[in-house]
C-alpha cells in the first residue's frame, strides 16, 4: 500500500557554486543580515544597500573562492576557502560559510561544502589540510563537518574575536589523505556532488 504524505524534498540536485554578482545584491540582503546568520557566522550587519554593495564589490566578487550557494540559480548563502598563504603555509587554508536562516537543517551547506572541498582539493595541489572553526555551541555545524569527514582536532579558548565578543571555538580539519569520495550521483559546474546521508 502507498505511503500517503509529504515526501522531503530534495534540495542538493538543485544546488550549484557560482561567484557573486552585484545582481545578487537584493537575494544576498535578503538572508545576511539576519542576525541568527550573523551570529553564526563572519558576517557583519550591513547598514544600507550601499553598505552591502561595497561588500559585494571588495570583498566577495574579487576573490575567485567566494562563491554564492545557489538553489534553482539564487543565492541563499556562500561557502569561502582561504589559502593560508604562501611559503611554508601554502599545504593549508580554511573554510567560511554562510546560510540564510529558512534553509537550515535541509542538507543545503552540507551539500555545498563537500562540492567546495573536492573543487579546492582538485585546484590545489600543494593543499594536504582542509580547516574550519566552529563556535562550541553551533552543534548543527559540527554535524555538518563530522559528515563531510573532519575530524574535531580540540577546543582553542579565546581564539577568535566575533562580533566584538572573544570566543572559544573548535578546530576541525581534513586531510588530503582521508578525503574518500563515494560515488557521484550527479555533476554540478563539473564539480562531482557526493552523495551525503543527513538533512544539516
Amino acid at each position: 500500500m502507498e505511503k500517503l504524505g509529504f515526501q522531503k524534498e530534495d534540495w542538493t540536485a538543485k544546488i550549484t557554486l557560482r561567484p557573486y554578482q552585484v545582481s545578487d545584491l537584493d537575494d544576498f540582503l535578503e538572508w545576511a543580515n539576519d542576525n541568527e546568520v550573523i551570529r553564526t557566522s563572519r558576517l557583519r550587519h550591513f547598514t544600507s544597500r550601499e553598505d552591502a554593495l561595497t561588500y559585494l564589490k571588495e570583498v566577495a566578487i574579487p576573490d575567485p573562492w567566494y562563491k554564492a550557494v545557489c538553489l534553482e540559480g539564487r543565492p541563499v548563502g556562500f561557502v569561502l576557502f582561504s589559502q593560508i598563504g604562501p611559503g611554508s603555509a601554502r599545504c593549508r587554508g580554511t573554510l567560511s560559510v554562510a546560510l540564510g536562516r529558512k534553509y537550515w537543517g535541509k542538507g543545503i551547506i552540507t551539500t555545498a561544502l563537500n562540492m567546495l572541498v573536492s573543487a579546492v582539493l582538485e585546484e590545489f595541489p600543494d593543499v594536504e589540510r582542509v580547516e574550519a572553526f566552529t563556535l562550541v555551541d553551533n552543534k548543527a555545524m559540527q554535524r555538518v563537518l563530522a559528515k563531510l569527514g573532519f575530524q574535531k582536532e580540540g577546543k582553542l579558548r579565546k581564539y577568535l574575536v566575533i562580533h566584538g565578543k572573544v570566543s572559544d571555538v573548535f578546530m576541525y580539519s581534513l586531510l588530503r589523505s582521508e578525503y574518500l569520495p563515494r560515488p557521484a550521483s550527479s555533476t554540478v559546474s563539473n564539480v562531482p556532488l557526493l552523495e551525503l546521508e543527513g538533512d544539516s
